[in-house]
């Protein structure tokens, strides 16, 4: 029993660092699309 709190022990911890950073990541590529997008709109109203 002892092993299987060890072993979620140390699962555990990596696999939710892992998802929280996807998370954060997932944030930041959505407003850089967005950004993208924007900058994309701007050059062609100006062309």
């Amino acid at each position: 029993m002892d092993e299987l709190f060890t072993q979620i022990a140390n699962l555990g911890f990596p696999i939710a660092v892992t998802a929280y950073l996807l998370v954060r990541i997932e944030t930041k590529l959505n407003e850089l699309t967005e950004s993208i997008h924007d900058l994309t709109t701007a050059i062609n109203k100006h062309d």
